[in-house]
């Protein structure tokens, strides 16, 4: 069986947590980064990977959508104060659809983001990132930062800033969606194995609408790593390989 690692889950999210853990396990995957997303799911994740220890590990984030104007200063507050038992600093980012910027609008999702990453950059803990319709201005602002470690969650976006990251030595993570999304697939596609993570961000619904809708957990890393093997065109073992040794590294999990 693989050796896998869940980079990016929603665990607080997730009803049966225990259950979710067992059948990750039984897939082969030997760790999971749970993601905060505000101050409520940071407390829940620290609990979650207090009860999980050395397979569920911590990453405390802010994620663009939560943002609200009132609840920045505790938000970055509680991350600051508990930075020492994260790994990352995470799910972080911006986010310019329409439906995000009417509770945030750009430049309080950018006054957020460069806190965040003057955290990780002081902390030297690696950032992951958001960054749905925009992509350039995410990667000039960890660039910026000079934040040593970032991957850009769940890229989709354009070939020319993917070639920006790819430079900058920072990483994209591939979900369950690379079996269908034409962008996702081709990004997918164009990063070098070396520089690619596995995620489900679980408990997301992929294939929604379709025959093929299910409600991810981390044991369906498995079809992650499937898809993007197949649109890389080689084994799974390779990728399998290859992948968990650029988390642990990422991440600085043991061995």
């Amino acid at each position: 069986m693989y050796t896998l690692i869940d980079t990016h889950a929603h665990m607080e999210e997730i009803s049966d947590v225990s259950r979710a853990v067992a059948e990750a396990k039984a897939a082969g995957v030997v760790a999971i980064i749970a993601v905060g997303s505000d101050l409520k799911s940071n407390e829940r994740i620290l609990s979650i990977a207090q009860a999980y220890p050395g397979y569920v590990y911590p990453a405390l984030g802010y994620h663009p959508y939560n943002i609200q104007p009132a609840e920045i200063d505790s938000n970055l507050e509680f991350i600051s104060s508990h930075i020492a038992e994260a790994v990352a600093i995470g799910e972080i980012g911006l986010d310019y659809h329409k439906k995000v910027r009417e509770g945030a609008d750009k430049d309080v999702q950018k006054h957020v983001l460069r806190a965040l990453l003057e955290l990780a950059r002081a902390h030297d803990k690696p950032a992951l990132v958001h960054s749905r319709y925009a992509w350039q201005d995410s990667l000039t602002l960890v660039e910026t930062a000079r934040v040593k470690r970032a991957v850009f969650h769940w890229y989709a976006g354009t070939s020319s800033v993917l070639r920006n990251i790819v430079g900058l030595g920072y990483y994209i993570s591939a979900t369950p969606a690379v079996e269908y999304h034409p962008e996702h697939r081709r990004a997918v596609k164009e990063i070098p194995p070396d520089r690619l993570l596995l995620e489900t961000d679980a408990p997301v619904v992929y294939g929604r609408g379709t025959d093929h809708e299910f409600e991810s957990r981390p044991a369906h890393l498995r079809r992650t790593l499937a898809g993007a093997a197949a649109v890389k065109g080689i084994t799974e073992a390779q990728l399998a390989e290859i992948t968990t040794a650029n988390a642990r590294l990422f991440f600085n999990l043991p061995a």
